[in-house]
């Protein structure tokens, strides 16, 4: 039994302190990351039905602009990791409403799972799954669209802004891989 607690004590080192040019292209591209999605949420279409941004979406731009070497900010997370998680949540909403306690838990831990098995871990995609069981209405009435838009098209709109601002930074480089 010791020992097991003994692994609470921790033991490695915490990350090295960022430079202040990280700081600064980490900002601008979470800045430039989020609005557009935000811009398209309240601005072009606020009043509609449609959903262009998510909580998950903030958890995400930490990822890809302020850890862009992380193998979990790479492309095929960042993708794989939201769309399979959006798939999985708006499922068990489906299958599971009348328990939204028992979708809650088995969504987030469903999507672990599957983002495990097809290496698209992407931490912010549990929240994605999650949003999907725990949002709106609104939400709920999107169906499984809501795996391409807000979540699909929001995604790679990130991504193409990680693109661009990442690499023009000299010392970074995004991504480290695709697939």
């Amino acid at each position: 039994m010791i020992p097991y607690f003994k692994k609470m004590a921790g033991g490695g080192q915490r990350p090295p302190k960022v430079n202040p040019s990280e700081v600064f292209w980490s900002w601008i591209g979470a800045f430039l990351g989020i609005t557009p999605v935000a811009f398209l949420n309240y601005n072009l279409f606020s009043g509609s039905d449609f959903v262009y941004i998510i909580g998950s979406f903030g958890a995400s731009a930490v990822l890809i602009y302020g850890a862009v070497r992380s193998p979990l900010a790479q492309p095929r997370n960042l993708i794989g990791g939201h769309v399979l998680s959006a798939f999985v949540g708006v499922a068990c909403w489906q299958l599971f409403q009348a328990f939204p306690w028992f979708a809650a838990a088995f969504s987030v831990a469903t999507a672990i799972a599957l983002m495990h098995a097809t290496q698209t871990l992407h931490p912010p995609g549990g929240a994605t799954a999650l949003i999907a069981v725990i949002g709106s209405e609104k939400i709920h009435e999107l169906g499984f669209l809501y795996a391409l838009v807000p979540v699909g098209l929001g995604v790679v709109i990130m991504l193409i802004v990680a693109l661009v601002v990442n690499n023009m930074a000299s010392k970074r480089k995004y991504p480290e891989f695709w697939f």
